[in-house]
């Protein structure tokens, strides 16, 4: 199938990690900063084009997020994995499930049964809740895929020790969560024009890339631009992290819009 080349409109729904910035009960000092760029929701993006709306992810922020960013319609869900900050949401889709019936989710396997087995009451068959939103998951594999004329690919990634997915749409990718890939999946990340990838800290971490693994990551693949997310207090304040940044990386923040 040939693909046109799409005008791709991001919004940057949350771009903290699973606690999002402030946390409770820390009195840290980014979490007490009076910078709106230093209040993170936890992360997701929006992503349009030509008349066509989707998520990934739809975290435990997801009503919050809608209403801020004044979201009128959805056209489904692409899901990385199952951990509580990227899927919380689900039950929120319901007001625009009740516009188009069934919303397309895009998932792994493995994390659908996840899904079905802590919203029992959306995926049961004999004892579905009425108001429920309904859902019509499609299974992603290793291979791209067509969603309303866009070309999607699907990476895989490792959180830790755990494969997750993320997502290469036209000349744009959506990494989160990451802290390993390997070399056959970054062939799928040549020739972007812009690349987000997660940076949690300064320090180290067992699970997903600190600033430095970023920014190494980054200068390997080499897209246009590139910009940091899943972002924690660790990392430091908004406006001092962006000065010592590499001129074609930037710290994103929640309700920043770019287009690709």
């Amino acid at each position: 199938m040939n693909f046109t080349k799409k005008q791709l409109n991001i919004t940057f729904l949350g771009t903290g990690t699973s606690q999002g910035i402030p946390m409770i009960a820390s009195n840290d000092p980014v979490c007490l900063s009076k910078n709106l760029k230093d209040k993170r929701l936890r992360s997701s993006i929006l992503i349009s084009w030509d008349d066509v709306s989707y998520t990934v992810d739809c975290g435990l922020d997801f009503r919050q997020q809608m209403l801020r960013e004044n979201v009128q319609s959805l056209n489904g869900v692409f899901f990385t994995h199952e951990h509580a900050d990227h899927i919380g949401g689900l039950d929120d889709l319901r007001a625009f499930c009740y516009q188009i019936g069934e919303m397309p989710i895009y998932l792994l396997e493995r994390t659908l049964l996840s899904l079905e087995k802590r919203f029992d009451y959306i995926f049961s068959v004999e004892n579905r809740y009425p108001g429920a939103p309904s859902v019509l998951p499609k299974l992603v594999h290793k291979t791209s895929f067509n969603v309303a004329g866009l070309k999607v690919t699907p990476i895989e990634v490792l959180h830790g020790k755990l494969p997750i997915i993320a997502y290469r749409f036209g000349d744009f990718a959506y990494l989160t969560d990451v802290k390993t890939v390997s070399d056959e999946e970054k062939l799928k990340l040549k020739d972007l024009d812009v690349l987000v990838i997660n940076a949690l800290r300064i320090e180290a971490h067992p699970t997903h890339f600190n600033l430095q693994e970023a920014l190494n990551f980054i200068a390997e693949i080499k897209p246009k631009k590139a910009y940091l997310t899943h972002i924690s207090h660790k990392l430091g304040f908004h406006d001092e992290v962006s000065k010592i940044l590499p001129k074609n990386v930037f710290l994103a923040y929640d309700g920043l819009k770019i287009t690709v």
